[in-house]
C-alpha cells in the first residue's frame, strides 16, 4: 500500500490527543455510518433474507417459547434508537449458541443461547446487541461498501441504479449475505455493544448483564468452544469487550426496573416437548455450496466525449441542499433516495464486462458522513492516512474509501490544498491512476467542504488524464458555482 506524500501527510495526518482521565458523564455518542438504501429497502432486504433462512434454519413452534422471546424483543424494540422497524422474533432449533438480525429488524434467537442463560437479562443483552446492529443499519451499511468496492468511484453518487436495492444487491450477490449481513468488524461490534447497552438501561435491564453475558461466553468457550463456534465467528470481540460495556453501564442512569417478562427457567423446561436440535455444522453437510460465478475481465476502450458546451444550466438539488452548474449538453441523474447527484455527457458512462456502470468523464456532488460510523464523534477507520478530526478526518476518510475501492488510485504529490467554497473551509486534492475499465490514466479531482453540523459535502470530477486539462476550466467553473444550503435537509 503506497503510503501519502509528505505535502499531503501535513493535513491530513491525525493531531492525536491524548484521552481525558476520566470519562465524560451521559450515554456515549454513537454515529451510523454511510448507507445506500432507505429505511423501507432494509425491511424489503431483511424480508427476502429471511425467507431464505426460515428455508434452511428448523424454526421452534411453541406459543410459550415465541412469546417470551418476543415480550423481550418488543420490551427492547420500544427503547431501541433509531428507524422504527418492525421488528419481528422467531426461536430457531439450533444448539449453537446464538443468535441474529437481518436489515429491518428480522431477529432469530438459536435454542442453544435460551437453554445457556441464567437470566433474562443476559438474554436480553444478546438480543440488545443484535438489535442495536439493526438500528445502525450495519448491515445495509456493509452492503453499501461492498457495492462501491465493487462498482468503483464512478458509483459514489449512488444515483446510477436508482438507489433500488435489486441491482445492488445482484452486483455483490457473489460476496455472500451472511458476510456481509452476519460479520461484522471490530468497530461495529463495539457500536453494537455500546447502543445495546444504552437499550437495555432504557428499556429497565440492567446493562451490566450484557457484560455478565459475555463473562459467561468466555467461560464456556473454553469448556466447549464447538457449542460457541458460531458465535465466536460472528462476533469477533473488540478488546476488553466486557469492561467496556461495564463502563458504559457507569454512564447510564437506573431506569424503572419493571422486572422480568416471564420465567425463564419455565421457557427452558418447554424446550423438552421439542424435536432435538441441530447445529449449523449439521446443516452444512446436508446441503452444497454454490460456487461464486468468475466475473468477466474489465471493459476497455478508446472512450471520447464531444467537448462541453460553453452555456450552462443549474442543478437545484430537490431539498434544497445544495445547487451548481453544468455544461447544458450534460446531463444530471439525481438519486431518488439521499442527496446525491450525477453529471455526466453522453458518453461519459460505460458499461463494464460484468454489468456494472462506471463513470468515466463526470462530476459526483454527494452528501458525506464518516463511512465506518463513529462513536463519540470519532470516526473509527484508519485508512492509509492515519485517523483524524474535522474536516480533516472526513478528508481522511473519504479518500481511504476512495482508494480502498478503486486501488489503482492513489494520491498525487503535492496536490493537497486548503481553500474557501462559498464561505467555508474546503479541501482538493487529486488521486490517479491507471483505469482498470479503460486501460489509460485517471484523475479524480475530490472537493470537500465542511458543514455546520460537522457533516461533509463533497464533489468528484473524474476524467482521463489526457483530458484533464481541456476539462479543467468546465470543473472549476463547476466548483466555483457549488452553493450549499446548510440549512437545508442533508440527514
Amino acid at each position: 500500500m503506497k503510503s501519502a506524500p509528505k505535502a499531503l501527510a501535513l493535513w491530513l495526518a491525525l493531531a492525536v490527543g491524548s484521552l481525558p482521565a476520566a470519562a465524560a458523564p451521559g450515554p456515549t455518542a454513537v454515529r451510523p455510518g454511510f448507507n445506500l438504501f432507505s429505511t423501507q429497502q432494509d425491511i424489503e432486504l431483511g424480508r427476502q433474507s429471511a425467507a431464505q433462512v426460515e428455508r434452511q434454519i428448523p424454526l421452534i413452534h411453541d406459543p410459550a417459547i415465541d412469546h417470551y422471546v418476543a415480550a423481550i424483543g418488543n420490551r427492547l424494540a420500544a427503547a431501541a434508537p433509531g428507524p422504527k422497524f418492525p421488528y419481528q422474533f422467531k426461536v430457531t432449533n439450533l444448539s449453537d449458541v446464538n443468535a441474529f438480525a437481518l436489515p429491518g429488524g428480522f431477529m432469530y434467537v438459536n435454542r442453544g443461547l435460551i437453554e445457556l442463560v441464567p437470566t433474562e437479562g443476559q438474554l436480553a443483552g444478546v438480543m440488545a446487541h443484535e438489535m442495536a446492529h439493526v438500528a445502525l443499519r450495519h448491515q445495509t451499511n456493509q452492503v453499501s461498501k461492498a457495492y462501491l468496492a465493487k462498482a468503483g468511484v464512478g458509483i459514489l453518487g449512488g444515483v446510477l441504479t436508482g438507489g433500488a436495492p435489486g441491482p445492488i444487491m445482484a452486483a455483490v450477490g457473489g460476496i455472500g449475505l451472511n458476510a456481509l449481513f452476519l460479520k461484522f468488524s471490530r468497530t461495529a461490534e463495539s457500536q453494537a455493544d455500546i447502543v445495546g447497552a444504552q437499550t437495555m438501561a432504557r428499556a429497565g435491564y440492567d446493562a451490566n448483564e450484557m457484560a455478565d453475558m459475555f463473562e459467561l461466553l468466555r467461560k464456556q468457550a473454553g469448556r466447549d468452544p464447538g457449542r460457541l463456534e458460531r458465535f465466536l465467528s460472528d462476533h469477533p470481540a473488540p478488546a476488553d469487550r466486557e469492561a467496556r460495556v461495564r463502563q458504559e453501564a457507569s454512564r447510564l442512569g437506573k431506569a424503572a426496573a419493571p422486572g422480568p417478562v416471564g420465567d425463564v427457567r419455565a421457557v427452558k423446561a418447554a424446550f423438552r416437548t421439542q424435536p432435538p436440535p441441530v447445529s449449523m455444522k449439521q446443516l452444512a453437510r446436508g446441503t452444497t455450496g454454490g460456487t461464486v460465478p468468475a466475473s468477466r475481465g474489465p471493459a476497455r476502450g478508446d472512450v471520447r466525449i464531444e467537448p462541453p458546451s460553453s452555456r450552462f444550466r443549474t442543478f437545484q438539488q430537490r431539498s434544497g441542499f445544495f445547487t451548481i452548474e453544468y455544461p447544458e449538453n450534460w446531463q444530471p441523474h439525481e438519486a431518488p433516495n439521499g442527496f446525491g447527484v450525477t453529471i455526466v455527457p453522453p458518453g461519459g458512462v460505460v458499461q463494464t464486462s460484468d454489468g456494472q456502470p462506471s463513470v468515466i468523464y463526470g462530476v459526483v456532488v454527494n452528501h458525506y458522513d464518516p463511512f465506518e460510523g463513529s462513536v463519540n464523534g470519532r470516526s473509527g477507520a484508519r485508512g492509509q492516512f492515519g485517523r483524524g478530526t474535522g474536516l480533516d478526518d472526513a478528508t481522511n476518510d473519504l479518500a481511504a474509501q476512495i482508494t480502498k475501492s478503486n486501488p489503482y488510485l492513489s494520491p498525487v504529490r503535492g496536490s493537497a490544498r486548503r481553500l474557501t467554497l462559498g464561505g467555508a473551509n474546503a479541501i482538493s486534492l487529486v488521486l490517479a491512476g491507471a483505469s482498470p475499465v479503460t486501460g489509460l490514466e485517471e484523475r479524480v479531482n475530490v472537493l470537500t467542504r465542511e458543514l455546520p453540523d460537522g457533516h461533509v459535502l463533497y464533489s468528484l470530477a473524474i476524467a482521463p488524464g489526457r483530458d484533464a486539462g481541456a476539462l479543467s476550466a468546465t470543473y472549476d467553473r463547476m466548483m466555483a458555482s457549488l452553493h450549499v444550503n446548510a440549512g437545508a435537509a442533508h440527514r
